[in-house]
Formats: C-alpha cells, structure tokens, sequence
C-alpha cells in the first residue's frame, strides 16, 4: 500500500481520481434510474428495456467519437458541450411525461452525449506520473471505479423508492454537472493537448493489442453484466440480498486492484486474471445461498480490476499519444456492447432455464475471455520492465542545407 500513498501524494494525482470519479459516478445510477421511472411511468418493464437499450446504443456510438474530437476541439470544449447536452436531455426525462418512442429519442441523445470523461482522464494520467508509477495508477483507478457501482445503485434505489423515481435520475443530474464542473475545471485538463489524429476513425483498431483489449473488453463486462442478472433472479427484486451479493463482488474487485496493481505485466497477465474471473463465476454455478454466493463472486471480483488494468496499461504502450483517446473509446464501446449482450442473453436463459441460465452465459462468456488472450498471448505487450506510456507523436524536422 506505500507505492499507492506516494503515488496520491504526486501532485494533481489524488484531485484528479476524485474528480473523474464524482463526474461518472451518475453513470452507475443512471441505467437503474431509467428503469425504474420509465417502468412507473408507462407500467412496462419491457418500455423500460427499450428505453435504456436505446441510452446504450447512444453510448456506444458517441465513445470513439467524442474522444477523438478532444484532438481536434480540445479536452475542454467537447466535455463542456456534452455535459450540457447530456443534463438537459437526461433533466427532461425525469420531468416530461412522454411516450415510449420519445423516451427512446431523448435516451439516445442523453446516451451520445455521454461526457468523454474515462477517455480523457486516461490519456492525461501518463502526463502526471512517471513511467513506473502509470501501471499503478492504472490499477488505483480500475479500483476506485468499483465504488461507483457499490454506492451508486443502492442511493438510486433508495431516492427512488422513498422519494420518487424522477428525483433518483435528478440526483444522478445533480451530481453530473458538479462532477463534471470540477473536473473540467482541473488544471491537468487544460495542461494536457491531445494532437489531432492523422489517421481515420478505427485504424487504430488494427492494432493488435488494441483489438485484443477490446474483445476482452467487451467479453469481461458481458460476463459481469450476466452474472448481475443472474444474482437479481436468483434472489428477486424483493429485499437486500441481490445488492449485499453484488457489492460484495465489487468489493473483491477492488480488493483485487489493490493486491495486484503493483505486480509487473507479462504476457500471460490478461489470461491469468481472466482465468480468475472464470473460476470464480464456475465455482458459484453451484450455489444459490446468499452467503455462499457472496464467498465465490468476492473470489470471481479479485480479477475484474487487475483485467481492466492489464487492458487501460496495453492500449497505453501500443499507441502514439493521439490516438490514446480514441483507443480508450473503442474499449469502451465494447465493453457497452458486452454488457448489453450479456443481459440480453441472460435474461433469454433465465426465461428459459431460470437463473442458472444466467451463470451459464456469464462462466461462457468468462472463459471464452479467457481463451483469447491466452490464445493472442503474442499481441499481448510484455511490460515488465518497460515504460507503459504512449508512443510519443512525432513531426518531420526540416533540416537546413548550408
């Protein structure tokens, strides 16, 4: 734990996690906020499905696009003019009777106006800290962003059962414009310029450790998003249990970011946290007690934030520092894409098979992300030993002949 308090004692460090992680927190109360005023409102879980279907598809698109305007307008003005966007449609939401059509409308603009934020904040890091500190503060903020879905759905549903469902996504509103305020107002995000890309939009996907980041990306959270379904029906919607077992599972997230953030990466990283990811969620296949569950996803969680850190670290060192914002959301949007899938899968499965049809999809989907980095081993970047920033940017220099 010393290597983490020397690295928030690096100036700017600590201010910089609060920041972004209080200008996405209403990211883990949204999607739960939706649900529940659009289910009150038209009395159709199904509307409320579409709806929120509709707010991922926005996030989806918007993720490689909006970061890569911050290298063409800057770090401030697209993250100034989505927050906007973004509060005033998610505000009418909470506030306008509409019909199902419409809410799927303002949904996908609140959804493609999704602040750049988990972008940005990861391209400005590798210019705050030096080279062995960036895989460390990788993993402190793979950790943090567990308490984002910790707290995030339990205040959610607390505001929206006690004081109503359009103060749950008001709440969320709230503290979206003053998240987002603080962290556009940090010095580092007008310190840091991202150069424009010269390439087109999605060549950075060629690269290999790129792609791999996406698919296991996108394979990691489908699995989380089915296991989620998966605890919900086994427990039902009734009572703390879901939520107990569920913020026990990000809490082995985080407990695991912290245990092996400072360990080296090799290439055979990706595939040994994977493979923790899988057992766990296999192991809990066999179980539907509460406390049981509660034991085999803590075990499951150890490897979620050390996998994302592997992944935030590998796109940093594949690609040169303009393209960085891009790459980090072309991950992201696979990880949108999974977690849709995933529950989309799920839920058939549940219908199906009850809610071990749930685990089966989520231990699939787990072991499949672990076979392909084990498989892509050689696109994986070793970086024991090496420096985990971006490729620098570089310019001809005209050289004069005397």
């Amino acid at each position: 734990m010393s290597g983490y308090s020397s690295l928030l004692k690096t100036s700017g460090v600590a201010r910089i996690i609060a920041a972004q992680l209080v200008a996405r927190f209403p990211f883990g109360m949204l999607s739960l906020a939706f649900l529940l005023h659009v289910e009150q409102e038209t009395g159709s879980y199904g509307a409320a499905g579409l709806v929120l279907a509709a707010a991922s598809v926005g996030q989806a698109a918007a993720g490689p696009l909006t970061s890569r305007w911050m290298g063409v307008w800057g770090m401030r003005p697209v993250l100034l003019l989505t927050l906007a966007v973004c509060a005033v449609t998610v505000t009418t939401v909470a506030l306008v009777p509409m019909t199902v059509p419409v809410y799927m409308a303002f949904a996908l603009v609140a959804g493609l106006a999704t602040p750049p934020v988990q972008p940005a904040v990861r391209t400005i890091y590798p210019k705050m800290v030096n080279s062995k500190q960036l895989t460390p503060l990788f993993s402190l903020d793979a950790s943090a962003q567990e308490i984002i879905w910790v707290l995030g759905p339990v205040i959610t549903t607390f505001i929206s059962t006690q004081v109503g469902t359009d103060w749950g996504i008001l709440t969320a509103v709230i503290i979206m414009v003053f998240g987002g305020a603080w962290f556009i107002a940090s010095p580092e995000v007008s310190r840091v310029r991202i150069p424009r890309s010269k390439r087109k939009l999605g060549v950075v996907l060629k690269r290999p450790p790129v792609l791999l980041a996406t698919v296991v990306g996108f394979l990691l959270i489908g699995a989380c998003a089915a296991l989620e379904a998966g605890v919900v029906a086994t427990f039902g919607h009734d009572g703390l249990d879901a939520g107990i077992v569920l913020g026990i599972f990000s809490l082995g997230s985080l407990a695991g970011g912290l245990a092996l953030g400072h360990i080296p990466i090799g290439p055979w990283a990706l595939a040994r946290r994977m493979f923790i990811v899988f057992a766990g969620i296999t192991i809990s296949m066999f179980f539907s007690s509460a406390v049981m569950l509660s034991i085999t996803l803590f075990v499951a969680g150890i490897g979620i934030a050390p996998a994302l850190t592997v992944l935030f670290a590998m796109v940093s060192a594949s690609v040169k520092f303009s393209d960085t914002a891009e790459a980090y959301g072309w991950v992201g949007t696979g990880q949108l894409i999974g977690a849709a899938l995933g529950s989309a899968v799920a839920g058939l499965l549940i219908d199906q098979s009850g809610a071990v049809g749930a685990f089966w999809a989520a231990a699939g989907l787990a072991f499949v992300g672990f076979l392909v980095p084990l498989l892509g081993k050689r696109w994986h970047p070793d970086l024991r030993g090496r420096d985990a920033s971006p490729i620098p940017d570089t310019e001809p220099i005209q050289v004069p002949r005397g």
